[in-house]
């Protein structure tokens, strides 16, 4: 027999089972708190789903609407108890949500336990934060309240000043900070320029080249985070339009950060804790987070100093093995690095000695996104243009691929270099036999 669920334990807007049944003060109908929430916060309602009712005070106060409803919460249990047998669990009792004066409380007492802590009289900053991180945690309407109340702004803040300190202890409540700032990424610009003082960086670094795997994750997300370009990390990422400018186009802006870069750059250990982060990933996140800021390192305009370091660690070598296998957002990061680092004559003749250099780089035309083949393109040129491997490149395709590029439609400027590329290649059209990049698709990742 099929368990049928009383329709007023379910939800109006879900038609599912509700967890935390509040009723709307103004019409008293009963719904499932996150969904309503939803309902007025994302979808920026301001009416009864069902009675299409004026709802009173949503902007100034959301609390003051719902009522928890403790008689249908103690049904609905007693309910799930009753019907156990068909595998139905009884709902916790809902924590009470965490209303703007009770974060602004907890903000206030961190600010006023720092100074303490940095005189290593007292360790309530990081019982603080650990309150503030179990909180938001609890539910996306924790973490909303938290959010709208400045907590990013207020741990930047906190982070800058025990950065400063130099106790063992700060060093501990700083990599509690550090986790509790990635629940509420993405960050204000002010948070964001606080996190990039000299003092900020030095500790961020210092945990991602010694902390646990968490502590590493986490600093580079933070320092992805201060060197993220708002109006162009969907570009990176391979979401919206990649035709309209160059590759390199996509990231018009970067300059602003050059000094966070040569600062990043100055500190010992910083570039090797990105490359080890990409060489043992610690999850896809990781990586992405990792290539972004060395793209922005070997991009900047004192990247000349940083492009022998990245080359010397090998990272050439290794982003030409991630391409082999690897998903699209990871591949369009590699190769907007590959590019940056192939700009210098250091990193195009390690480009050389690679064996697969020229078929993977075929092999990613048109077959990943707009964004790779514009950077396929771009490192093509800068290792053919003297010449060189343009009989390979002739063997595995390049010429073919190359011409469907340039029907398909790209960039002013990667037309420009594949139709510089189709001249040089032509000549050699007559002494090579090609042959088709698809026999390339077995191709496997060494380790």
């Amino acid at each position: 027999m099929e368990l049928v669920i009383p329709s007023e334990f379910t939800c109006p807007i879900s038609l599912d089972l509700m967890k935390d049944p509040v009723s709307l003060s103004t019409t008293g109908i009963t719904y499932d708190r996150e969904n309503i929430e939803k309902w007025i916060n994302e979808g920026g309602n301001s009416t009864c789903p069902i009675t299409n009712q004026e709802l009173k005070c949503v902007d100034s106060n959301i609390d003051v609407l719902l009522i928890p409803n403790h008689n249908i919460r103690k049904m609905i249990q007693q309910w799930c108890v009753e019907n156990k047998e068909y595998g139905i669990d009884r709902i916790p009792t809902p924590k009470i949500p965490v209303t703007s004066s009770d974060v602004t409380e907890l903000l206030a007492k961190i600010a006023n336990s720092i100074k303490l802590e940095m005189q290593d009289e007292s360790n309530m900053c990081r019982e603080f934060v650990i309150r503030v991180k179990n909180l938001a945690s609890e539910s996306d309407r924790n973490k909303c309240c938290f959010v709208k109340s400045g907590t990013g702004y207020a741990l930047s803040s906190a982070f800058l000043q025990l950065s400063e300190g130099k106790t063992a202890k700060n060093g501990s409540t700083l990599e509690v900070i550090l986790s509790t700032l990635v629940l509420f990424l993405p960050l204000d610009v002010n948070s964001k320029s606080i996190l990039g003082s000299i003092s900020s960086i030095h500790w961020i670094t210092w945990f991602m080249r010694n902390g646990s795997l968490s502590s590493r994750r986490n600093a580079v997300f933070v320092l992805r985070e201060i060197f993220k370009l708002e109006q162009h990390e969907g570009l990176l990422s391979g979401e919206g339009p990649h035709h309209k400018g160059s590759a390199r186009g996509c990231f018009q802006g970067f300059e602003l950060h050059n000094d966070k870069v040569e600062m990043l750059l100055t500190i010992d250990g910083a570039l090797e804790g990105l490359v080890r982060l990409v060489k043992e990933p610690i999850c896809p996140k990781t990586t992405k987070a990792s290539l972004l800021t060395i793209y922005h390192m070997v991009n900047s305009s004192s990247s000349q100093s940083s492009i022998s370091r990245f080359v010397d660690v090998g990272l050439v070598e290794l982003l030409l093995e991630i391409l082999v296998d690897c998903d699209k957002s990871i591949c369009e990061k590699a190769l907007g690095v590959l590019d940056g680092i192939l700009t210098y004559e250091e990193g195009v003749q390690r480009g050389y000695s690679y064996a697969l250099t020229i078929p993977i780089l075929v092999k990613k035309l048109l077959r990943i996104s707009h964004l790779a083949s514009e950077f396929s393109v771009s490192i093509l040129w800068k290792i053919c243009k003297n010449d060189c491997h343009l009989v390979e490149a002739l063997q595995v395709g390049a010429f073919q691929k190359l011409l469907l590029l340039l029907q398909v439609g790209c960039s002013e400027t990667t037309k420009e270099k594949a139709s510089e590329l189709l001249k040089m290649l032509n000549v050699h059209r007559d002494r090579v036999e090609c042959v088709d990049s698809l026999d390339f698709k077995g191709l496997k990742r060494t380790f």
